[in-house]
């Protein structure tokens, strides 16, 4: 698990192909690998990788087939910056919010402006993501942790301070920019949870989504 705040932005160094995998070695700058060991989590622009070999500078780790299909990282090439982050422990402050690094699908950034000293953004998100993301609720956009301010339909507006600017790889994003996105995980235990006993019933993803409608949700006393 993770927080979605970033702790430094790292820099990919090496890429190898692996069969229809790929192995990436990451200099981490600034970020601590003082307590890392083999076997731990990084997130890497949102995405929970493994690192299989850490350097005093940097750790190897594996992106497989799937995680390649679903995320930015197939885009990624040397010398691409990236966003880091190292596992929650017992001690960390939950500075942003609970993040899996499970990321659920690209986004698009379709719309930039300044407004003050901060940067709006509209993203667009796959549809199927729309029912979990509401305003000034969370959502995690490349590993970064960040409030949504307004949602229409499937996009969403985003308000990003100087520092977060600075201090990520959002200071990248441009109109067309895909982007790693993960709802927060309380919304789906709440959707699964509202199913109650069908949830043992249904077998098929696309119906556990639509099983729950206004009418089931009157049915169980959610709404009157």
């Amino acid at each position: 698990m993770f927080t979605g705040i970033i702790a430094a932005i790292g820099t990919i160094a090496d890429i190898q192909p692996k069969g229809q995998d790929v192995r990436l070695l990451l200099n981490t700058a600034k970020l601590d690998l003082s307590d890392v060991n083999i076997g731990d989590s990084i997130a890497v622009n949102g995405v929970c990788l493994t690192a299989v070999l850490v350097k005093k500078a940097g750790f190897w780790a594996d992106v497989s087939k799937e995680s390649l299909a679903l995320t930015s990282l197939a885009n990624i090439t040397i010398g691409s910056e990236v966003n880091l982050e190292k596992a929650l422990t017992l001690n960390t402050r939950l500075g942003g919010h609970l993040v899996s690094g499970h990321v659920d699908a690209l986004g698009e950034v379709i719309e930039q402006y300044d407004e003050g000293r901060s940067t709006r953004f509209w993203l667009k998100a796959p549809d199927s993501l729309a029912k979990y993301i509401s305003s000034k609720g969370s959502i995690c956009v490349d590993g970064v942790s960040l409030t949504v301010n307004e949602v229409d339909g499937a996009k969403f507006k985003l308000n990003i301070v100087p520092h977060t600017i600075q201090e990520t790889v959002i200071k990248h994003y441009h109109i067309g920019s895909k982007v790693n996105l993960e709802v927060d995980v309380i919304a789906r235990y709440l959707e699964r949870l509202l199913l109650g006993d069908q949830a043992a019933q249904v077998s098929n993803q696309t119906q556990q989504s639509s099983a729950i409608t206004e009418a089931f949700l009157a049915e169980n006393g959610f709404i009157k």
